[in-house]
């Protein structure tokens, strides 16, 4: 497969989601549970990756799915998915969620795909290529002064003492969370991002994103990003100081 059929393919992946999740957006009889670990789901999260399955199943391509919500069917080739990044929202009415597709082959994430259809937004990297907002190259920033950074967090009481000195030298601190904050790290809105936890479908695709975008990723540590640990996405010049911080 190409990049350019790996590309068309996750925007049909997506536009599949897309249909499921807008469909059922502030529906009035949305049925939500409480999984174990005490988090939201939504039936819409349960259907768009089933719809995702469905497609990826039915393509010929050959590849398998590791998914939030129905696991990883063991395939070497596999779309990495978050059906509904953002639940909480989505299940609250904000219109801040998104559908998370990451492709890899052999361990490696060569494409990364978002779409936020309440947003009317879709961003994409693929490994060596770029990234692309709406279609159009994007970038990280050049801020190199903390003080002169935005910053964002998705739970700030989640967050490391180090956390609190960063938002008292940023310039602007914002809690936008999620999927966006690190998309907005990669088009150069945000300078910072932080997620206390996240799961391997909640950072693979933002991840190359940031990166394709000239930015780093890594735990608060400065390790590589894994499942289950921390996270921080910057513009790069920024992420020795930010992980000097969270780290301490």
């Amino acid at each position: 497969m190409s990049n350019e059929d790996d590309l068309r393919f996750a925007h049909a992946l997506a536009d599949a989601a897309d249909a499921v999740t807008t469909a059922r957006f502030r529906a009035l009889d949305l049925r939500v549970d409480t999984k174990p670990d005490l988090t939201p789901v939504s039936e819409a999260d349960r259907r768009a990756e089933e719809v995702i399955r469905e497609l990826i199943g039915g393509s010929g391509r050959g590849e398998g799915v590791l998914g939030e919500e129905f696991g990883d069917d063991g395939a070497d080739v596999r779309w990495i998915v978050d059906p509904i990044d953002g639940t909480t929202n989505y299940v609250r009415g904000v219109p801040v969620w998104a559908t998370l597709l990451a492709l890899e082959r052999e361990g490696v994430v060569e494409l990364g795909f978002v779409s936020a259809p309440a947003l009317g937004r879709r961003w994409w990297a693929v490994l060596g290529e770029g990234a692309y907002a709406d279609g159009v190259r994007c970038h990280v920033s050049a801020v190199d002064e903390i003080e002169n950074a935005a910053v964002s967090t998705t739970s700030a009481r989640r967050m490391p003492e180090g956390w609190r000195t960063i938002v008292q030298r940023s310039w602007s601190n914002r809690g936008l969370g999620d999927f966006w904050q690190h998309c907005l790290v990669a088009e150069g809105s945000l300078e910072i991002a932080c997620d206390s936890v996240m799961a391997i479908w909640d950072y693979s695709a933002p991840r190359l994103l940031v990166e394709e975008a000239g930015g780093l990723c890594t735990t608060f540590a400065g390790e590589t990003p894994a499942e289950g640990k921390s996270f921080v996405a910057t513009n790069g010049v920024l992420h020795e100081q930010a992980v000097a911080l969270l780290s301490a």
